[in-house]
């Protein structure tokens, strides 16, 4: 016996006591890593036995004895990538490359066995299951919290009785608050399902998957095993009732929010149209087209940014909109020096002239970039969503509102705070007073004309990120446009803001009542009813030759 012995034998008190306690340590270490190869091997024989019943189990016993391929082995099983040798009954795993490994050890399987016929572990809806929920349960020892978090909602949905000890040891050790709630959640929906659980364990079970107040805990609520008892039942029942109202309001506040989002669409869409149509009377048919000449030149410009410039590609968004504005801006500007300004004082001539316009410019973008949708990527810091309240809200369309605002913001500023918009403000009031007072009305209106085209342009750049880029882009927006002047009131920033916001919310309110046709045809019906009472609409321009 050595030295570094007999200081052991020592240390644990000498004698044969400390002799027997060293040799039955020795003994437990070198019987434990047998004990986990002896569970791993029994788990993946349960894979060899060609029946669905044998390959749930052995999925359970996988995640039980946790080697560290785990994931590895579940991932293959869920893709028809995990197959096994009849003979030798070895189970192996196909890699996309085509190459196969052992999946006891990882390592490359022979050329002997990789050269025989295999056998596909198969499987079906419940084996999918059982495996969405093993790789949660390996997914459970994460360093990343929120990882973890995201195993146990997915353990959550599969409510898979094999991840309960998982859970509960995961349970045990999570010292993060929100992935804690999560582990707890999923236990409660396992618990829940389990027929043989204490009726105490399953009613307080019942209690936190209710908290949840989403759909996957409503279908859990709505799926107790048949014979349960009836305290469980009515404890199920006041959770769906809890569920449903809250997702009642939650549908309420979804509408609401989708209801601001489309009226900020509105908004962009239409605030160019007010000042054109509030300073010159033009019915301009050809406004929607100016939308679709911005959106082309968002599209332009991110394509030329990607091939000249990749390093601002994150930056092509915020460049195309400087772009847009000029660009259709500058095609206003050419309407109204070639077309409309012969025009003025007759609504009529200018409603079929523009209409033409229209037309021609829709086939000009057919030419040039043919009749299929363009694709506008949408950059990175735009992508995602976030969750309020239970509503999913995509980044994009907060984005849009905000841009919306923003341009409502500029447009007052200009209008209020600069010669030129004390210029279109006095054109708008009073033509021939302007007139006479010096203000050259022609240049006000060309320069009016250009501004609410640049601004339709600048919608394109917002539309191109929530509609397809397509010639036909502008007219889905052309008399929502039009509705919302006129119902707002002509020529008025503030009644063009509520007027969208109004329209916008009231047609995602009666949709689901109505469906979407009938709502927008109700929706047109009650604002034809308030011209009538208010031709002029919610805010009407004061002026004497408005009033007039």
């Amino acid at each position: 016996m050595t030295g570094q012995t007999m200081r052991s034998i020592r240390f644990f008190g000498g004698g044969r006591c400390g002799a027997l306690l060293l040799l039955l340590g020795l003994a437990l270490c070198a019987l434990a890593a047998p004990a986990r190869a002896d569970a791993l091997d029994d788990a993946l024989a349960g894979f060899t036995a060609d029946k669905y019943d044998d390959t749930e189990k052995a999925i359970a016993a996988l995640v039980a004895a946790a080697p560290p391929n785990g994931a590895e082995i579940l991932a293959a099983l869920g893709s028809g990538r995990l197959a096994y040798e009849p003979e030798s009954r070895t189970v192996l795993v196909r890699h996309a490359d085509g190459k196969l490994s052992l999946a006891r050890t990882g390592e490359p399987a022979s050329a002997e066995i990789a050269g025989k016929p295999l056998k596909t572990v198969r499987v079906n809806n419940r084996i999918r299951r059982a495996v969405e929920a093993g790789s949660g349960a390996f997914a459970l020892r994460a360093p990343d919290p929120a990882k973890r978090a995201a195993a146990a909602r997915a353990v959550f949905r599969s409510r898979e009785a094999a991840a309960l000890p998982a859970i509960e040891a995961a349970l045990a050790a999570e010292t993060d608050a929100g992935a804690r709630a999560a582990l707890e959640q999923a236990r409660a929906a396992i618990i829940v399902s389990k027929p043989d659980a204490p009726e105490a364990e399953r009613i307080a079970a019942v209690d936190a998957v209710a908290a949840a107040g989403d759909q996957d805990a409503l279908a859990i609520l709505n799926s107790l095993p048949a014979g349960s008892p009836q305290a469980v039942n009515d404890a199920a029942a006041a959770g769906i009732a809890k569920i449903e109202r809250w997702r009642s309001i939650a549908n309420l506040i979804q509408n609401l929010v989708y209801g601001v989002s489309l009226g900020s669409v509105l908004l962009l869409a239409a605030i160019g149209l007010a000042i054109t149509f509030g300073v010159m009377g033009v019915i301009n048919m050809a406004h929607g087209e100016m939308v679709m000449i911005g959106a082309y030149a968002t599209f332009l410009t991110q394509n030329l940014i990607r091939a000249h410039a990749p390093a601002l590609d994150g930056a092509s968004l915020l460049i195309a909109i400087p772009v847009a504005f000029l660009v259709a801006g500058a095609v206003g500007v050419a309407i109204e020096r070639t077309v409309i300004r012969f025009l003025y004082g007759r609504p009529l001539e200018t409603l079929l002239a523009t209409w033409g316009v229209s037309l021609i410019l829709q086939q000009a973008v057919r030419t040039l970039f043919g009749p299929s949708n363009r694709e506008v990527q949408t950059p990175d810091w735009l992508q995602g969503s976030i969750e309020i309240l239970g509503v999913s809200l995509t980044l994009n369309r907060i984005a849009i509102v905000l841009f919306a605002l923003l341009v409502f913001a500029g447009l007052q500023l200009l209008l209020r705070r600069t010669s030129l918009g004390l210029q279109v403000r006095a054109v708008t009031q009073n033509r021939r007073m302007a007139g006479s007072m010096g203000i050259r009305t022609a240049r006000i209106d060309a320069l009016t004309f250009g501004l609410g085209s640049g601004v339709a342009g600048v919608a394109g750049v917002a539309l191109s990120q929530i509609d397809n880029v397509s010639p036909n882009l502008g007219q889905g927006y052309i008399i929502d446009s039009f509705l919302v002047v006129v119902f707002g009131g002509v020529g008025n920033l503030w009644g063009t803001l509520v007027g969208a916001l109004s329209i916008g919310v009231a047609n995602k309110l009666l949709e689901p009542w109505a469906g979407a046709v009938l709502g927008k045809i109700v929706l047109l019906v009650a604002i034809i009813l308030f011209i009538q009472k208010k031709p002029r609409g919610l805010f009407a321009l004061k002026g004497r030759a408005v009033e007039a």
